[in-house]
């Protein structure tokens, strides 16, 4: 029984899929570049950061490669991504500034005040409740600390259009979007000042066409052959699905960062 199987959903062929993308290691878009933005300005030198959703590690190996973290705690909540986490960590040598921990959904696992930064990447888009996350959040960093994330936002607090819906429906993904509103609201009343929430929906609006064109096209073969021409297909009509709510601003990729006072 391989891990499609096994219910879980970032399984070896999605891993693959994404990858092919996004780059290795890489389970969401813009790479590298994107999470330099996401931290432009921020010093993580020495910093002990918690990895909400580390996916297969590449955002983790960064982090401490480039950006001198001190201590990366990586956590995901399936066996497939931990063990590519691990595997990637140790292959770039930085094994020992990264642990990579599976957890179940709920609570995190650790004491108040035990990091300087709570990261996560377009991973948090699986957890519905966002103010029982900000609070959580807010609980595990240390005074002085910051939360920096990027999440898949829907543009309102209403029903979804039927568009929206045709397009959660085909990522087959647990997605629980929120709006900006309701993420300012969880942060806010979890404690955080200096709230920012900046939308990128205008940058992937253009990126998603460059990455449905490549899936179409110069990638295509490859991965039919290395995937199953029903699963590219598959792919690429989640895209074509993703395209029209990302120009109505349905769907809004966002950064989001807030400060937990001294």
């Amino acid at each position: 029984m391989d891990n499609t199987e096994k219910g879980e959903l970032y399984h070896d062929r999605l891993i693959g899929m994404l990858e092919r993308l996004w780059g290795d290691g890489w389970l969401s878009p813009g790479g590298p570049d994107e999470v330099r933005r996401l931290l432009a300005g921020m010093d993580l030198n020495g910093k002990t950061i918690l990895d909400i959703g580390c996916g297969a590690g590449g955002i983790d190996v960064l982090l401490a490669q480039e950006f001198g973290a001190g201590y990366v705690c990586g956590i995901d909540v399936e066996d497939t991504v931990c063990a590519a986490a691990r595997a990637r960590a140790a292959k770039a040598g930085v094994a020992e500034h990264i642990g990579i921990v599976k957890v179940v959904p709920g609570p995190l696992p650790y004491a108040p005040g035990m990091f300087d930064i709570v990261f996560s990447k377009d991973s948090i888009v699986h957890i519905p409740d966002k103010h029982s996350l900000m609070r959580d959040v807010f609980r595990v960093l240390k005074p002085g600390g910051w939360f920096v994330a990027s999440d898949w936002l829907i543009g309102h607090d209403h029903e979804p259009s039927p568009q929206m819906k045709d397009y959660i429906a085909s990522e087959g993904l647990d997605f629980g979007m929120a709006s900006p509103a309701r993420y300012r609201d969880a942060m806010t009343q979890a404690g955080f000042t200096s709230i920012s929430i900046d939308s990128r929906n205008a940058w992937y609006r253009e990126r998603a066409r460059e990455e449905l064109a490549a899936l179409t096209g110069p990638l295509y073969a490859e991965a039919v052959a290395s995937l199953g021409k029903d699963y590219v297909d598959h792919n690429a009509a989640i895209w074509r699905n993703m395209i029209p709510v990302l120009d109505s601003g349905e769907h809004c990729p966002t950064h989001l960062r807030g400060f937990k006072p001294s």
